[in-house]
């Protein structure tokens, strides 16, 4: 029981890594990391922010797409997010897979097969236009079958590799695709990215109450490291028949949904994506469901959803100008 709550205080009381008491209040007492954070080494030594400041200094915006639940469509909305981006073709737009274990963005790209080459200037990401470059783990393995099985040391280290050594160039968007949870790649991703700049992060729900458990602890996690919210989207939300037109609730949302969780938690409610079986009909064919089906209404959702992002992307890069 003292253990328990020991844990407990120590998660609800937590600084965050970026804060001043990192490693130094009563909370971090027992915690593995307070060593790390006490001495400062939570995010990239003076050298490391150097080198990712010059590979990274072209990158107009970066925008993380996560969830603390898995399931809820999150590489899914990154694809279409990136798709929905490059359809302007004045813009160009990198996505980053850092899903290590579970790298689906190639199969939902088109780009199962294709390999990362190597130039003088880095690594070379795999196309699908000519505005739109991939990276991700899933170009590294011998077959889309094979397992990564690593420990967090070595998993931080390709993210790191990836933002470091990646020929980006001129890139408008940057969207870093996120595996589920609030733990290694998250806290990787963040400090690196601490050396540039992050606009902010879109979180990624379903309906129901047992994805919305995950998804508080994901708002908490942007709070802690200082990570901005630029807001949430409600994937999976009700079913439109296509014969009859009646709605269904697939996944009811017994507690409210992302609508009231976004109230009580003053965050931002991007937009909510109605099923449609042709979204994963079009992922599996490496298709872009936007194209596809110009008419569904989740596709007209997407697009209202990828404008907000935009506006207030553009509206962050403002601020930053006036600030600097």
């Amino acid at each position: 029981v003292a253990l328990a709550a020991q844990l407990s205080l120590s998660l609800a009381e937590c600084p965050g890594t970026g804060s001043a008491q990192a490693g130094r209040a009563a909370a971090c007492q027992g915690c593995p990391n307070q060593g790390l954070c006490a001495a400062g080494a939570a995010g990239p030594d003076p050298a490391e922010a150097a080198e990712l400041r010059a590979r990274l200094r072209a990158v107009r915006h970066t925008v993380l797409v996560l969830s603390g639940k898995g399931g809820v469509g999150k590489s899914t909305f990154s694809a279409l997010l990136a798709h929905g981006l490059a359809a302007d073709e004045t813009k160009q737009v990198a996505l980053l897979d850092i899903d290590i274990c579970g790298p689906s963005i190639p199969k939902m790209m088109g780009l199962e097969g294709e390999q990362v080459h190597q130039s003088g200037s880095g690594w070379s990401p795999v196309y699908v236009e000519e505005n739109l470059g991939v990276m991700s783990v899933g170009f590294l393995l011998s077959s889309p079958d094979d397992a990564v099985i690593w420990r967090g040391p070595k998993k931080n280290g390709l993210i790191k590799q990836f933002l470091r050594d990646v020929d980006w160039g001129e890139v408008d968007y940057l969207i870093v695709d996120t595996p589920p949870g609030t733990s290694d790649e998250h806290l990787s991703i963040v400090q690196y990215l601490s050396a540039t700049h992050i606009d902010g992060a879109v979180i990624v729900t379903t309906p129901q109450e047992v994805s919305l458990q995950d998804v508080r602890k994901e708002i908490n996690f942007c709070r802690k490291v200082k990570l901005p919210i630029i807001g949430v989207v409600e994937n999976m939300s009700g079913f439109v028949c296509p014969k009859c037109k009646n709605e269904s609730q697939i996944f009811p949302p017994t507690t409210g949904g992302a609508e009231k969780m976004c109230q009580n938690m003053n965050v931002s409610l991007l937009g909510k994506v109605p099923l449609d079986p042709q979204i994963g009909k079009s992922c599996d064919r490496g298709q872009s469901f936007l194209a596809e089906a110009p008419e569904s209404p989740a596709t007209l959702s997407y697009r209202n959803i990828i404008q907000r992002i935009q506006e207030y992307c553009e509206q962050h890069h403002l601020q930053e100008e006036k600030i600097m």
